[in-house]
């Protein structure tokens, strides 16, 4: 007859449709997050070894400056050495003596389009 339906329908629902987009949509909003947040972490971690390149490099011009002058280098002679500002990929690391004569603060920032940062201390050998 001319108003039968026919036997077999091929697609999806359209209740199936919509719950397969409830289920993306939760599992982006679980995704998305997290990758900015690893994201966030590994900029992070960069600015970490920017700061252990900025030790590295004051522990390499006191040795240098004590062998040249055959005594111990200030603080301030030592970042004046390794610069107060100076670039390690891509973070700038600014140098200062924090407080006491024997600390100087390292600080990492990311260069534009780098949202990293971190800092650490670097102390003068005890004599």
């Amino acid at each position: 007859s001319p108003m039968s339906l026919p036997v077999s329908q091929k697609g999806f629902t359209l209740i199936e449709m919509i719950a397969t987009l409830v289920i993306l949509g939760v599992l982006a909003s679980i995704a998305v997050p997290k990758y900015y947040d690893l994201t966030r972490e590994a900029q992070n971690r960069g600015a970490l070894q920017a700061v252990v390149e900025g030790k590295a490099r004051l522990s390499i011009n006191y040795a240098r400056l004590f062998l040249e002058n055959a005594e111990p280098p200030s603080a301030s002679n030592l970042v004046n050495a390794v610069g107060v500002t100076t670039s390690v990929g891509d973070y700038t690391l600014t140098l200062s003596i924090d407080g006491t004569s024997s600390d100087i603060k390292i600080i990492a920032l990311g260069k534009p389009g780098i949202s990293g940062t971190n800092s650490g201390l670097w102390s003068l050998p005890q004599r």
